[in-house]
C-alpha cells in the first residue's frame, strides 16, 4: 500500500536538502515524497544546459561523449539517448541476495535529493518517475553486491524506471511494467546524461548512511537505558557517573552520557540500598559514560559527514550556470571518501555498543560476578535459564569485529585505470547495517537479562528510567521462571527496540 494510500505525511524536497530523519521516514514508508517550485526549476535549469551542450555539439563528458575510459570517443547525436539506455542495461550487473526494500528506497531518495541541486542535468521526468515509484510504494529490485561506492545499484533502479526488470509491489514480486501499469503510471525513456545521471554520484552511499546513522542514534539511547538497567541489577557504585567528575573528562559524549544515566538511575532504591557494597565496579559498569560516550561522539562525526553530503551535488559532470552562460565541468564528486570514512567509523562506534554490552550480559550471568543465581534462573542445574544467550551475544559481538574492518582503506582499479582509486562506500555501508543489526540484538538479550537479574533483587524501587523500562518490557515478556523457548522473547525485544512509542515512553520519565 502506498504512502498516498495510508494517508501518511509530504515532506517538501524545495530550497533546502533532505535530512537523515526524512531521508529514513521517507524510505521505511512513513512519509510520502514532493517537490517544490525551487526544486523544479532548479531541475529545468540543468537540463536546458544540457541541451546546449547537445546543440553545440561540445565536448563534454558522458552527454557527448562515451564513459570511464571511453571518455574521448566522441557520439554521433543519435548516439547520445542509445548510450544513456545502454549505460543503464549495460552498468546493472550486480548479484547476491536483493537489498531491503527500505535500502532500495533510501537510494532513490538520495537520487532524488542529490539531483534537485540542479546541477546534474537531468531530464526532470526521471525526477518524477522516482518521486511516483516511492510514493506508489513500487520498489525496484536491486542485487546488494557489487558497488564499488557507486554505479550498479543505481543501475538496477534506472532500469526499473523503464519498466526493465522486477520491483516489489502490493507486497509481491512481479515485472516492472506490470507494477507501472497496475499504478497508472507508464514507463519512461532516458534521454541524454540520464542513464549517467542514475549510476553516478554518492547516492546509493548517501541513501544507506542516512538509514544508519539515524538507527545508529536510536540504538545510542537504548545502550545507556539498557546499561543503566543491568548497573541497577549488578549493585553498581554511581559515583563513577558523578557530575563534576564527569566534567574533568569534558568529551562531550561522556558528560552527556553521565547526564542521561543520573537521569535514569533518579530515585532507585537500589542503589541506594547498596552504597558502599564494593569499591569500584569493573569496567564494564564504571565506564559507560566513557565507551558510551566516545560511540556518540563518533556517530556525531559521522552524521556531520553524511548531513554535508545530502548537501553536495555528486555528479560528474556537472553542469553550473544558466543556459545564457554556462560551464560544464568534469570532476571528482562522486568519490565518496568521507562518507565513506563516516560508515566505517559508524559501524565501529556501534559496534563497541555491543561489545560492552555482551561483557555486561557475561556479568549479569555469572554467579562469581552477579552475586545472583547462575544464568539467572532459580533451579539452575535441572534449568539453564539464560546461559546460552550469552553465546548468541558474544557470536554476534564477534561478527562485528570483523564487521568493523575498515572497507574505504582497501582499493581496487576500475574501467582500465580510468578510475583507479575507489572509496567502497557503498560496501561499507552495507556492513555498518549490519553491525547495527547485530547490535541492537545484543541489546535486546542484555535487556532480557538485566530484567531478569532484577527479579532476583530485594523488592526494592528501580530508577525513574530504568523502572519504566523494567515494567513496559515486563507488558510484553514474563520472567523466566524455567526454560523456555528464548528466540520469540529475543525477537520481539528487537522489534519493539524500533518501535518510537516504546523509547519515547522511557525518555519521558526522565523529564
Amino acid at each position: 500500500m502506498s504512502a498516498r494510500e495510508l494517508g501518511q505525511p509530504t515532506i517538501l524536497r524545495d530550497a533546502a536538502p533532505l535530512t537523515c530523519e526524512e531521508v529514513a521516514a521517507i524510505s521505511h514508508g512513513r512519509a510520502r515524497l514532493a517537490l517544490g517550485a525551487t526544486a523544479r526549476a532548479k531541475l529545468e535549469n540543468g537540463r536546458l544546459i544540457v541541451r546546449q551542450i547537445m546543440a553545440k555539439g561540445e565536448h563534454a563528458y558522458g552527454i557527448t561523449t562515451g564513459l570511464g575510459a571511453l571518455s574521448d570517443v566522441l557520439l554521433e547525436p543519435d548516439q547520445m539517448v542509445q548510450v544513456s539506455r545502454n549505460t543503464l542495461l549495460s552498468h546493472a550487473c550486480g548479484v547476491g541476495e536483493p537489498l531491503h526494500a527500505a535500502e532500495t528506497r533510501a537510494i532513490m531518495v538520495a537520487l532524488v535529493n542529490d539531483m534537485c541541486h540542479g546541477y546534474s542535468g537531468v531530464s526532470p521526468a526521471v525526477i518524477g518517475q522516482l518521486v511516483d515509484f516511492l510514493n506508489h510504494g513500487i520498489n525496484p529490485v536491486v542485487p546488494s553486491q557489487g558497488s564499488v561506492g557507486y554505479i550498479v545499484h543505481g543501475a538496477h533502479i534506472g532500469l526499473a524506471l523503464l519498466g526493465i526488470g522486477d520491483v516489489e509491489y502490493v507486497g509481491r514480486r512481479m515485472a516492472a511494467r506490470e507494477a507501472i501499469a497496475a499504478a497508472g503510471l507508464q514507463p519512461i525513456d532516458v534521454l541524454p546524461k540520464d542513464g549517467l545521471c542514475l549510476v553516478n554520484g554518492t547516492r546509493c552511499l548517501a541513501g544507506l548512511s542516512c538509514l544508519g546513522v539515524v538507527e545508529a542514534a536510536r540504538l545510542a539511547d537504548w545502550a545507556d537505558i539498557i546499561a543503566a538497567l543491568s548497573f541497577e541489577a549488578l549493585k553498581g557504585q554511581t559515583d563513577a557517573f558523578d557530575e563534576e567528575l564527569l566534567n574533568l573528562k569534558p568529551h562531550a559524549g561522556v558528560v552527556a552520557v553521565g547526564k542521561r544515566l543520573r537521569a535514569l538511575l533518579k530515585g532507585s532504591e537500589v542503589i541506594a540500598h547498596f552504597r558502599g557494597h564494593r569499591t569500584q565496579d569493573a569496567l564494564s559498569l564504571r565506564s559507560i559514560p566513557q565507551v558510551h560516550g566516545a560511540s556518540r561522539d563518533q556517530l556525531d562525526h559521522a552524521r556531520k559527514q553524511i548531513v554535508i553530503e545530502l548537501k553536495s551535488a555528486t555528479d560528474n559532470p556537472l553542469v553550473l550556470g544558466t543556459p545564457d552562460s554556462y560551464r560544464v565541468i568534469s570532476n571528482a564528486h562522486p568519490h565518496g571518501q568521507s562518507v565513506a570514512m563516516a560508515v566505517d567509523l559508524m559501524a565501529l562506534a556501534v559496534a563497541e555498543l555491543g561489545s560492552i554490552a555482551e561483557r555486561r550480559i557475561d556479568r549479569l550471568l555469572n554467579p562469581a560476578t552477579s552475586g545472583l543465581p547462575a544464568f539467572l534462573v532459580k533451579q539452575p542445574g535441572v534449568n539453564s535459564g539464560l546461559m546460552i544467550v550469552q553465546y548468541v551475544a558474544a557470536s554476534l559481538a564477534a561478527e562485528n569485529k570483523r564487521l568493523s574492518q575498515p572497507a574505504v582503506a582497501d582499493n581496487y582499479v576500475t574501467s582500465a585505470q580510468q578510475e583507479d582509486h575507489i572509496s567502497l562506500g557503498t560496501p561499507g555501508a552495507l556492513k555498518a547495517l549490519k553491525v547495527i543489526d547485530n547490535t541492537r540484538r545484543i541489546l535486546a538479550i542484555e535487556y532480557l537479562c538485566a530484567a531478569q537479574a532484577i527479579e532476583f533483587l530485594p523488592r526494592l524501587g528501580l530508577g525513574q528510567g530504568t523502572g519504566a523500562a523494567y515494567r513496559r518490557l515486563r507488558t510484553r515478556i514474563a520472567s523466566v521462571e524455567q526454560d523456555r523457548y528464548l528466540s520469540p522473547d529475543i525477537a520481539l525485544i528487537e522489534k519493539a527496540m524500533l518501535e518510537p512509542d516504546w523509547l519515547a515512553e522511557i525518555e519521558a520519565s526522565l523529564r
